[in-house]
């Protein structure tokens, strides 16, 4: 008998006890996610992240000790291989900037947590970003106001052939093992066609490559 494939780990990070509860209540039914630890402030979110590598990271903005914008960053470099949800209480477009261009794969609302959040795990465990409409266009819009500026320069013409395509596929969210389905590649190509496209456009994360993808019209 073969053995069940092994779950999502998952670590929580919220200050504040109902938030908490609520979000443990929504993944409760999911069999396929599993509770790990959790975290009250950020400095204890950076630790656990270290300590027990989980694939998803469900952390909130505004923290004590380290918010979680600082905790992200942290994150990204103590556990590059954690996927990290930011949760917020509103639309601010300067702070949403930042967790994309921090390398968040996306951000729900609070107040739209329970429909929003599984959505959201969903989409980023595919290898997708989560962000809403009209941030989406709010992005856009920033990144090519600084390209237009001069502030970040833009390398797509440095991408080969084989690298658009991918980017196109990211860009619509296709996961690493369709994109090698689609052109018969094996999934480590994929993944080294999407490191090297990451680090010719100077971009970092999921979301932020979604934004770019917008600007050079490859989602509608």
């Amino acid at each position: 008998m073969s053995e069940p494939p092994p779950r999502t780990r998952v670590l929580l990070a919220d200050d504040h006890a109902i938030m908490l509860g609520g979000l443990k209540a929504i993944l409760a039914g999911e069999l396929d996610l599993e509770i790990v630890g959790e975290a009250r402030n950020g400095i204890e979110a950076v630790a656990q992240a270290k300590a027990l590598q989980p694939d998803l990271l469900i952390m909130d903005i505004q923290m004590p000790r380290l918010d979680g914008l600082g905790a992200l960053v942290a994150v990204r470099e103590q556990a590059p291989a954690t996927r990290v949800i930011m949760l917020t209480s509103v639309d601010d477009q300067e702070t949403l900037f930042k967790v994309i261009h921090a390398g968040g794969s996306g951000y729900v609302l609070k107040k739209s947590a329970e429909d929003e959040l599984l959505v959201a795990i969903r989409e980023v465990l595919a290898g997708g970003a989560f962000v809403r409409p009209p941030i989406q266009l709010m992005l856009a819009a920033d990144t090519q106001a600084r390209v237009d500026a001069g502030d970040s320069p833009d390398g797509y013409e440095t991408l080969t052939a084989r690298e658009k395509e991918v980017l196109a596929l990211l860009a619509r969210g296709f996961t690493n093992q369709q994109i090698a389905d689609e052109f018969v590649l094996s999934v480590r190509t994929v993944e080294t066609h999407r490191a090297h496209i990451m680090e010719k456009l100077g971009l970092r994360g999921r979301a932020a490559l979604v934004e770019y993808a917008m600007r050079k019209g490859y989602l509608a």
